[in-house]
């Protein structure tokens, strides 16, 4: 029994074949990402798994379960791209990766926090040139400042733990306090208080239909005209357009996106010799003081390994009939 994987990149194709070396087939990696068009290709696999950018909406689970596929194992901790109700419907398993190294993505997203604060981008494009000039380059000190992070589960936590060592003063935005954080000095407030106050705001929380828009017209409004407004979680989390508007107006130090809510289609993927037509992440792309990654944050071998082998675990639990703590689908445990 052959287990099709889906949108794997060339890095993580031998992690994904080493952690599946001992499952029954064995693995087929495909750097194709699943959605309509492609779903056909599953035909005959009683299990598959799926990147993040997968389209697991109602029409594709259907052709999946049609060709016999009975388990979609996916290979991140976010889930909004899977229709789970349909899933239920039809029958089908789906399980997804719940834990894997926080300080991956807490790293990154403070990689685009110094990034943009200090205009490395900029300056190595210029010194490639040799032109040395220091001009446009000014950054800022983060001690002394204010980070408002944003949900503080894993990885906000890691996230706060790092601006603690810069020495920051630290707001929180959570439904429920984390003690960690509280006893590095967090003090959670309300999300007006937050972002009115916040050097720095890092966003650290699922999407869901809660969240999205999290930081919308009002919010970008909110925030100080000099902050730094980093996103290492979710696109949606974000009103891309209400983004546009503010930083035409000359709004905010700098900008940091590993994400972006239009990203399925284009993310993963080589487009440079293509003319694309999202006019909203092409103007993006134009203020010099945004950075925009390509859903990397997660991207280390530490993290990954851990991915690849939670996903083989869920698909050997799935093969004994054992439901695991993964399980998104069926919601309840089996008898």
């Amino acid at each position: 029994m052959e287990i099709l994987a889906f949108g794997v990149q060339a890095d993580e194709k031998p992690l994904i074949e080493k952690a599946f070396a001992d499952l029954p087939g064995g693995v087929r990696c495909l750097d194709v990402f699943l959605d309509a068009d492609t779903a056909a290709i599953a035909a005959g696999h009683e299990v598959i798994s799926t990147s993040v950018n997968a389209q697991l909406d109602a029409e594709v689970l259907r052709t999946l379960a049609a060709g016999g596929t009975r388990m979609i194992a996916q290979r991140s901790t976010g889930f909004n791209n899977i229709d789970l109700e349909v899933a239920e419907r039809l029958g089908l398993t789906v399980a997804r990766v719940s834990y894997y190294s926080p300080y991956s993505v807490a790293e990154f997203a403070w990689t685009l926090t110094m990034a943009v604060n200090r205009r490395v981008v900029r300056a190595a494009n210029r010194t490639r040139d040799f032109d040395f000039r220091l001009d446009g380059l000014m950054g800022r000190d983060m001690r002394g400042r204010t980070a408002g992070v944003i949900g503080t589960g894993k990885i906000g936590e890691a996230f706060t733990r790092i601006a603690h060592g810069f020495g920051m003063r630290l707001l929180g935005l959570d439904v429920a306090p984390n003690p960690v954080c509280v006893e590095l000095g967090m003090e959670y407030v309300d999300k007006d208080e937050l972002l009115a106050a916040a050097d720095l705001v890092s966003l650290h929380v699922p999407l869901m239909p809660a969240t999205r828009h999290l930081i919308g017209a009002r919010e970008l409004r909110a925030m100080k005209d000099d902050a730094i407004l980093v996103n290492s979680s979710r696109g949606g989390l974000i009103d891309s357009d209400a983004l546009v508007g503010e930083l035409r107006k000359g709004r905010f130090s700098g900008v940091g996106l590993d994400v972006y809510e239009a990203e399925a289609g284009l993310f993963f993927l080589d487009k440079s010799m293509e003319a694309v037509d999202d006019d909203t992440l092409a103007r993006l792309m134009t203020f010099p003081n945004v950075l925009v990654t390509s859903h990397q944050a997660y991207y280390t071998a530490d993290a990954v390994t851990q991915i690849v082998d939670t996903t083989a675990r869920n698909i050997k639990d799935h093969l004994e009939g054992r439901r695991g703590e993964n399980v998104l689908v069926p919601t309840a445990p089996a008898p």
